[in-house]
């Protein structure tokens, strides 16, 4: 363990001296839209130009509340941090039985002396997942503090973004607008096959674009040492901004189990500044 945690320290220390701006590299290797945007990338800035194939829901949601799943978060071979998905129990919200699922994310302990996150995402959807209801999003960040609430205005078609307590106008939305997470609890609920185009229109509170993901093909994977048969699935990561725009061919793939289930429990991102993987470590409560 010792050497270990020696060896990550020396690592990164040698790539901050050789970049000689710690204060920019690190920020762009641990923000919240790079390294751990693989649970939200899936619906960000881009709109779609590919033909969709119909997704089809389950009968059954393949989830239920009580479920948690727990990742472990690496840049290249150091440990980043952790992000646990939940879904919580139903809330009460505009006269119906909200979804409530919820995004925790944090760097560890090392990577907290050079930039520090911690942020917490929440989604209120109806029980069929095909529209949003609201979005929280708190990001501490380095030095940088946002409380985001997307305000959804069904009966006008309209989402209102507030920061800091401060709103933007509102945006025109398009029916069955979701959120970027619920968007990936939108994803497990669709029957996968090799081939599908999903294709679902999202927004950011900024932005209501069409967001696509195309089940590239069914393949077996080995995450610790447990094996898996998965699909794996690309989010279209055409205009996302940040750090994905500066090398050509930047994308993300996402393998979800080919069982009902349809657990994420791999991620895999290639960027500018490296690559970026997460791995299902611990799971609870699941179908």
């Amino acid at each position: 363990m010792g050497k270990n945690t020696n060896c990550f320290r020396i690592i990164l220390i040698i790539l901050i001296i050789l970049s000689n701006k710690m204060k920019t590299v690190i920020p762009k290797l641990l923000d919240f839209n790079a390294t751990l945007c693989w649970f939200l990338v899936l619906i960000l800035s881009f709109y779609a130009d590919l033909p969709a194939v119909a997704a089809q829901p389950n009968m059954a949601m393949p989830f239920k509340p009580g479920e948690k799943l727990v990742y472990q978060l690496r840049w290249g071979i150091v440990p980043a941090g952790s992000a646990t998905l939940e879904v919580l129990e139903n809330k009460s919200m505009h006269d119906m039985e909200a979804r409530h699922f919820r995004l925790t994310a944090q760097t560890n302990a090392f990577v907290d002396t050079f930039y520090m996150v911690r942020d917490v995402v929440e989604s209120f959807t109806d029980q069929d997942i095909d529209f949003t209801l609201l979005y929280k999003q708190k990001q501490q960040e380095g030095n940088t503090k946002r409380d985001v609430t997307i305000f959804f205005d069904l009966p006008n078609m309209e989402a209102r973004y507030r920061n800091n307590n401060v709103d933007n106008d509102p945006i025109a939305i398009l029916p069955g607008t979701l959120d970027p997470l619920s968007s990936l609890y939108y994803i497990r609920n669709t029957e996968l096959k090799a081939g599908l185009v999903i294709s679902k229109p999202v927004t950011d509170g900024k932005k209501n674009l069409i967001a696509e993901a195309r089940v590239i093909k069914r393949e077996s994977v080995t995450v610790r040492g447990e094996k898996y048969d998965t699909f794996l699935v690309e989010p279209d990561l055409k205009g996302v901004r940040g750090v994905f725009d500066q090398k050509k061919g930047s994308r993300i793939k996402l393998w979800f189990t080919a069982d009902d289930r349809h657990l994420l429990v791999k991620i895999k991102s290639k960027v500018a500044v490296g690559s970026f993987y997460g791995v299902l470590v611990d799971k609870e409560n699941v179908n």
